[in-house]
């Protein structure tokens, strides 16, 4: 039964990354807007913005990385509702194959796109002078919570791509997630913040999973922020998937 399952998703997943390689322009798209941000921080805002580091994209690059992951997964949604207009779920569940695979292809097929996109964001941090002293297993750490972030937010965006009504709909769901960095340590010390948004700020996921690789790259001790960042992803993925294969089920049956 798993190799039948296991089977049954690398073949669907190949088949969206072939719908990936022939519109190149939806990984470029969505680096493109971090990017973007990135140079207009970095090269505009930059000398105004006191981070307590020399080197202002290297404060900056987690929160925009993080940013790339949310403009990413909204291609998910997008690509799940248009599969749902189309009929494939219909002829794909008149086929001999594991249902749960096609939804695992569409979040295995996020997962390759948006590291795509962040490899592509790195670069261009590179060119503007970012620089780490982390070593291999910092970079590994820091590629792990990247994956587990991505594959946390992959999942919501399942349930807006089974549910929303419209394609804009379906793509809607990521505005907020693209806002929270800047309501987070992101782009300045919190300590920077009045009150309430500090309070809000120091408590949403953001800032714990940016402090967490920002200390990996910086080869900083990360102290109890990896934990909690750690527990965000983990608790985001456990609901999201729940959600989305219930709603999954509705929608099939």
């Amino acid at each position: 039964m798993t190799t039948h399952v296991l089977g049954d998703t690398a073949v669907l997943t190949g088949r969206s990354l072939r719908h990936i390689t022939r519109s190149l322009d939806t990984i470029i798209t969505t680096a493109i807007t971090p990017i973007a941000m990135m140079l207009m921080f970095v090269y505009v805002f930059g000398g105004a913005i006191q981070t307590g580091t020399d080197n202002y994209v290297d404060y900056l690059l987690p929160g925009i990385l993080l940013i790339t992951i949310a403009s990413g997964v909204a291609y998910t949604a997008f690509r799940l509702f248009m599969d749902l207009q189309s009929g494939i779920f219909e002829r794909f569940g008149s086929m001999p194959i594991a249902r749960s695979s096609v939804l695992w292809a569409h979040v295995l097929t996020s997962i390759v796109a948006n590291v795509i996109s962040l490899v592509l964001v790195v670069a261009v941090a590179l060119v503007m002078g970012f620089r780490s002293g982390a070593g291999v297993l910092a970079w590994l750490a820091v590629a792990g919570i990247l994956v587990l972030f991505t594959l946390a937010l992959t999942w919501l965006a399942v349930i807006p791509g089974l549910t929303a009504k419209t394609v804009d709909g379906a793509s809607a769901f990521s505005y907020p997630l693209i806002f929270l960095p800047f309501v987070s340590s992101a782009f300045v010390p919190t300590a920077t913040m009045p009150g309430p948004v500090r309070w809000f700020a120091e408590n949403q996921p953001v800032t714990s999973i940016v402090n967490s690789i920002r200390n990996l790259l910086a080869s900083q001790p990360v102290g109890s922020d990896l934990w909690i960042a750690l527990a965000w992803c983990v608790g985001i993925l456990v609901i999201a998937v729940v959600l989305a294969l219930m709603a999954y089920r509705r929608r099939i049956s």
